[in-house]
């Protein structure tokens, strides 16, 4: 009896130290596999959460709604990131305005002067916010390490799909058939275009655009020094019979930049190749006669869904031998585009896509129809200064005719003393972009539409009190 109740107490222990091995086992596993919804502490956060903690954390500093901060921003003495102000605001909460515009004055001008130059599109920053949780990324630390997507190439099919399915609901191009390359924003993509175009001429190409013309064409061209182009000037200068066997590279700006017009190319014939710059033919910068069926046309993410700093945009590309020399640019300028961009990228484009996909685009053409209509009212109200005039159109998009919405005020100084308009308005604290940097006179100058509220609102207080000391002059008709 003696020995079985000591085999009972054995049988006993063994079943404790059993059991308390399991739960041993059990707890070891729970701090160090992470399981799929398994095997976690009920303390524990996933590093998943953890990442979306810290972003909101960071979201939710108060910056007095003319500021905001950022993950990646300086950090301040109580080890939180700073609040990066709006231009005049400042203070540790942005809350300061600074009666003299202590502004962003395109980086190389007197900082007591507002600047208006820039193509920044921060008007859309109200509607992320507002689409918060459907639009964020949080991105392993292990996301496509590799410098390959499965497949030939170094895109992401998924996006690809989402770009023409984004093209299908703006009703703005057409993709069935084309080729799409993915760059660095549009402005890598236009010079690549050039490349792939001028490859195999029998003779270098002379690249050309229609004034006023965006001046990065220029720019850039001349920077690469290529020997199979060059740029020379005007479209309009090599539209005539004598330059009939020249090979013949055109930007066409549709709608324009500077002043948001509908443009075709200018020059015609056999030796002729056209790039459509498409950067601004959304429906809430321009009205959409049709949809585009260019050889070549580049898009910019930017001025779709606002997000410049993210640098990425497309091609739609026809021919695919000017594909495959596109690609071959991008591959060697850099091993392809950012896996981490293509991935917002995507991202941006399915929170677009949620529904009939019309949201962003109802929104961005109310904002900056209200924008062009406060600036033309008081433009109205000036003979010394004009903007352009661009007519009512039919939309294809909405389906109906919509007046103007553009992203800039291409101004005209009527008086015939000022011939530096660009001067005349940095006297009143407005800088603009001087009409010689788009190959025109200095009567003209562009203000940007595009930037946020309190950079707009201050563009209009600045002119309304310009226009104001004329002494109330009859309207001039635009230009």
């Amino acid at each position: 009896m003696v020995m079985g109740g000591k085999g009972k107490s054995y049988s006993w222990l063994s079943l404790c130290l059993l059991g308390s091995t399991i739960v041993n086992i059990y707890f070891l596993s729970d701090l160090y596999i992470d399981g799929k919804g398994k095997g976690k502490g009920k303390g524990k956060v996933s590093w998943g959460e953890e990442g979306a903690a810290k972003a909101e954390e960071v979201a939710s500093i108060y910056c007095s709604n003319h500021g905001r901060a950022y993950l990646d921003g300086v950090i301040g003495e109580d080890g939180k990131p700073v609040c990066e102000c709006h231009t005049c605001y400042g203070g540790s909460d942005c809350s300061l305005l600074s009666p003299h515009c202590a502004a962003d004055a395109d980086r190389s001008l007197s900082l007591s002067l507002l600047c208006v130059c820039s193509g920044d599109p921060l008007f859309l920053e109200p509607f992320w916010m507002h689409h918060a949780s459907s639009s964020a990324v949080l991105i392993s630390g292990w996301h496509r390490m590799s410098y390959n997507f499965p497949g030939p190439t170094a895109i992401s099919e998924v996006l690809d799909s989402h770009i023409r399915r984004l093209h299908h609901v703006a009703k703005n191009a057409l993709t069935e058939g084309k080729y799409i390359v993915f760059g660095g924003g549009s402005t890598q993509l236009l010079n690549a275009a050039v490349y792939a175009l001028s490859a195999n001429l029998s003779s270098p190409a002379s690249v050309v655009a229609a004034v006023p013309s965006y001046p990065l064409y220029k720019t850039q061209t001349d920077f690469f020094q290529n020997k199979n182009y060059a740029f020379k000037g005007d479209a309009s200068l090599m539209s005539n019979a004598s330059y009939a066997n020249t090979n013949v590279i055109e930007f066409v700006t549709s709608p324009n930049n500077p002043d948001g017009n509908l443009k075709e190319a200018v020059c015609k014939g056999p030796c002729v190749r056209a790039i459509y710059d498409h950067a601004y033919f959304w429906p809430h910068f321009t009205a959409i006669p049709s949809p585009a069926d260019e050889d070549v046309m580049i898009f910019t993410m930017s001025k779709l869904t606002g997000h410049a700093g993210s640098r990425f945009g497309w091609a739609l590309v026809k021919d695919v031998e000017v594909y495959y020399n596109m690609m071959a640019y991008i591959i060697a300028a850099e091993m392809g585009i950012s896996r981490e961009t293509q991935l917002r990228a995507l991202q941006l484009m399915k929170a677009i896509l949620r529904g009939d996909g019309k949201e962003i685009f109802d929104y961005a053409f109310e904002k900056m129809s209200d924008r062009w209509g406060k600036l033309s009212r008081i433009f109205s109200k000036s003979k010394r200064f004009s903007i352009q005039e661009i007519p009512p159109l039919y939309c294809n998009f909405f389906d109906k005719v919509r007046g103007p919405s553009p992203g800039y005020a291409w101004v005209k100084c009527e008086r015939e003393e000022d011939l530096d308009c660009t001067r005349v308005l940095r006297e009143a604290n407005i800088i603009g972009r001087a009409g010689s940097r788009f190959s025109v006179d200095d009567r003209h100058v562009r203000l940007s539409l595009l930037k946020g509220d309190d950079d707009f609102n201050l563009l209009l207080n600045r002119l309304e009190k310009l226009v104001d000391e004329e002494g109330g002059p009859e309207a001039v008709s635009g230009f």
